[in-house]
């Protein structure tokens, strides 16, 4: 992680971290960056999410492009895997999305795609936080009569939208569904892509006011999603996260069905069809056990990589795999999209449902999940740093390990996106593992507090 950006962009509270001032910067120093070595200014789409500080973020990053000479693409609201898809076929040179993905409100975040729809290289993130931190270089402000200029897209959500619609197998009609729509993004794209594809749709959570995003809602709180799923009787709930670039499910018996069970029921059929790839799929050293079972039973090879969606697309591209994702949902299928996307994993997984008539409950008997817990510690970034350097914080982790043994595995690692240590712990035995988790990382809170 850079001194600005993150695994997942620049991320911080919103107007006391992540200021208008920075946004500002952050346009110029993108803009000036993008253009290096061309004769041209870049063409920038940018859209945003629903929380109260997205406009006023969005405001200030467009007034930076504009001011040193960048033509700007509003998109307004809409899905974060929207704007990778949209800059290249706008022919745009960059497209940003000002979102914090699935935290509160409160946080905001500048996450930046390059002209083929990836994620910003880490070169180029370096080069922009010189620029923002040093003045390095500084950036060349328009004359008058260079300044750049803003459009509104029209028919960015249609376009968007008829894309998705483009990778269905199958129709869904018939099938009933309930989608959470986490009070974001997908407030504004999910009925109409699944009602367009013929699913009888129940709308939750589709009425943002600006700091309700996320607020009890979407795949990071499933539990009034499985109640409403049991009580209509639904074949399947749809949970995004607030840029909607993640899902997660709860299948017809209320069962959560997270990324590493969706993967494992594309993979397999990715499989059958011959669609898989050199028989691979990416995964991350949080996917679950289970998940590396399965793909031993079933004769696919599991990659594993660093937490982080991009670590993932790094392997993919790397080494031309098709399908790889992370267990919190962000599911990338390399046929059909450049990042993670929760609206097209749903797609792909109901359209897969519809073609084979299974129930989601039944399709999802392909993995089984060993019990595996998180404890999140929240920290400061004095702490974050001294989780790495502190030998006591390795003697507690190496005395853990030792004593879970072979019975299961014990990972600790800051978050790329959160003020958070995730210490996560797996195995057979549920009270054991839990026990584990629970006790190292409070000894990791005790010692890393010596640090305030």
């Amino acid at each position: 992680m850079g001194r600005l950006f993150g695994t997942d962009g620049v991320r911080g509270v919103a107007n006391t971290e992540l200021t208008c001032e920075r946004a500002m910067q952050i346009g110029r120093a993108a803009a000036e960056v993008l253009s290096s070595g061309r004769r041209y200014l870049p063409t920038v789409l940018v859209g945003m999410d629903t929380r109260i500080s997205s406009e006023m973020l969005a405001s200030a990053l467009i007034a930076g492009l504009c001011s040193v000479g960048a033509d700007v693409i509003d998109l307004g609201v809409i899905p974060t895997p929207a704007v990778a898809y949209l800059v290249g076929k706008y022919k745009a040179h960059a497209g940003i999305m000002i979102s914090a993905s699935h935290n509160p409100y409160q946080f905001n975040g500048i996450k930046i795609f390059n002209e083929d729809g990836y994620k910003l290289e880490d070169e180029l993130e370096e080069r922009i936080e010189s620029v923002v931190l040093d003045g390095t270089p500084a950036p060349r402000m328009a004359s008058p009569d260079n300044i750049g200029r803003v459009t509104r897209a029209q028919n960015a959500v249609k376009d968007y939208i008829d894309h998705l619609r483009s990778t269905a197998l199958y129709s869904l009609d018939g099938m009933n569904i309930a989608l959470d729509c986490a009070n974001g993004s997908a407030s504004r794209t999910a009925k109409m892509l699944f009602e367009g594809l013929g699913a009888n749709c129940h709308i939750l959570s589709a009425e943002p006011d600006g700091i309700n995003i996320n607020d009890n809602c979407g795949s990071t709180h499933l539990d009034k999603l499985r109640a409403y799923v049991l009580e209509h009787q639904l074949d399947a709930g749809i949970a995004f996260d607030g840029d909607a670039d993640r899902c997660l499910c709860v299948d017809d018996k209320g069962c959560d069905v997270d990324g590493d069970m969706i993967m494992a029921i594309a993979a397999l059929d990715m499989k059958a069809r011959g669609k898989l790839n050199k028989n691979a799929v990416v995964g991350t050293i949080m996917t679950n056990f289970g998940f590396t079972k399965f793909c031993a039973d079933n004769d696919i090879r599991f990659v594993a990589t660093k937490v982080g969606d991009r670590y993932v697309l790094e392997e993919m591209l790397l080494e031309d795999y098709y399908l790889g994702g992370e267990q919190s949902g962000h599911i990338i299928f390399r046929d059909f999209s450049t990042t993670g996307d929760g609206q097209l994993t749903a797609v792909q997984l109901l359209s897969q449902l519809k073609r084979t008539g299974q129930k989601l409950s039944d399709a999802a008997k392909v993995m089984t999940r060993y019990p595996q817990f998180i404890v999140n510690l929240s920290c400061t970034a004095e702490e974050k740093l001294a989780f790495y350097t502190d030998y006591e914080v390795k003697s507690i982790l190496e005395d853990a390990k030792r004593e879970i043994g072979d019975a299961g595995r014990l990972i600790a690692r800051p978050s790329g996106t959160e003020p958070l240590i995730r210490v996560m712990a797996e195995g057979d035995d549920s009270e054991f593992i839990k026990k584990i988790c629970d006790e190292t990382a409070a000894k990791i809170k005790k010692q890393l507090e010596s640090y305030n």
